[in-house]
């Protein structure tokens, strides 16, 4: 029997999940995958960005706390998953060398209406750099199966698949006429990033790096789970949303290069909010990934910047909405002439 169960967690008790250290090797590695912004993959580039030094992507940061949480209580309980993150932050850059560990805190836990099987469990997360400074703080709800209910969701598949998949739509990429600064952006306005198949092959291994449970790591285990097939960490769907958006700001620098323009800059994100992974990302599925423009204001604090609020989303090829948040980053101003 697994060691932790939804009565095992008891609001106000807290816990040190790591130490980690994490590896400039690795950073860039992660980075180049998922978020290959000169900051995280560049030593020399990295000098002249907003930050000034080589820096992990935020988004790995999130993994290695997954990891964490993984490998010291998820993968020794009744974790049905997550359903989102209510609020991220990050608070200070991660760099090479540095030596992280995560304070787990229970906020609050509460049975499952709906489904008497289940508990819902409210965490928070702070991880902790080697001197103590925090670097990352997370809220968020995990289910777990109650202890009288064992593991008894064997082939029921609690997302069953659309019965109608309807054509998947054609992806229009933005318009790379633009060299959007922040006064140039437009409210509203909805860019097309691109589209990402997941596979077995792409699931497997961010899942064993990151987020090793069960129905994302082992085909015929995913059958038995309450997901009912192998399916991808949210991590990872919310990764592929960071490779995408960079992909597409490399296709609008390029394009200013060309026409004898200097690009326009992004620095850092200091979080997010109301994250959701609303339906599992199946092996097989391709999710279309879009960005909307919600707001923007200067910057009081960094001369020449302002931040850049947006709405994401991710949708499969039923139409079906897969993944959500709201982001905020650093975004440049037009030079003063």
């Amino acid at each position: 029997m697994p060691r932790f169960a939804f009565e095992d967690f008891t609001p106000g008790t807290t816990r040190i999940l790591g130490p980690v250290t994490i590896a400039k090797d690795e950073i860039v590695a992660f980075a180049r995958e998922y978020d290959p912004q000169p900051f995280h993959v560049d030593e020399i580039a990295a000098k002249d960005s907003f930050v000034g030094t080589l820096i992990a992507s935020g988004w790995h940061t999130c993994s290695i706390n997954m990891k964490l949480l993984a490998d010291e209580v998820i993968l020794d309980s009744t974790s049905m998953g997550s359903p989102g993150i209510e609020e991220l932050k990050w608070v200070r850059p991660v760099r090479p060398g540095d030596s992280l560990r995560s304070r787990m805190t229970v906020l609050d836990s509460r049975a499952s209406q709906s489904r008497p099987a289940i508990g819902l469990v409210r965490f928070q997360f702070e991880v902790l750099n080697q001197n103590d400074e925090t670097v990352m703080v997370q809220k968020n709800w995990i289910m777990f199966g109650r202890k009288e209910a064992g593991l008894a969701v064997n082939g029921n598949r609690a997302f069953p698949p659309a019965q109608s998949p309807s054509p998947t739509p054609e992806v229009e990429l933005a318009p790379i006429s633009s060299n959007p600064y922040l006064e140039d952006l437009v409210v509203n306005q909805v860019d097309v990033l691109g589209r990402f198949t997941f596979t077995t092959e792409n699931i497997i291994p961010f899942a064993t790096a990151y987020d090793p449970q069960r129905f994302h790591v082992d085909p015929v285990a995913a059958k038995e789970s309450l997901f009912g097939d192998l399916c991808a960490s949210g991590w990872q769907t919310a990764a592929v949303w960071m490779k995408l958006l960079v992909a597409q700001r490399d296709r609008i620098r390029d394009a200013a290069l060309a026409r004898g323009e200097r690009p326009a800059k992004l620095g850092p994100s200091p979080g997010f909010t109301n994250l959701k992974w609303l339906k599992p990302v199946y092996a097989g599925d391709t999710i279309t990934y879009r960005s909307t423009v919600t707001g923007t204001r200067t910057s009081a604090s960094r001369p020449g910047w302002g931040m850049a609020s947006h709405h994401n989303s991710g949708v499969n090829q039923h139409g079906e909405e897969v993944f959500s948040f709201d982001g905020v980053v650093f975004w440049e101003r037009r030079p003063e002439r």
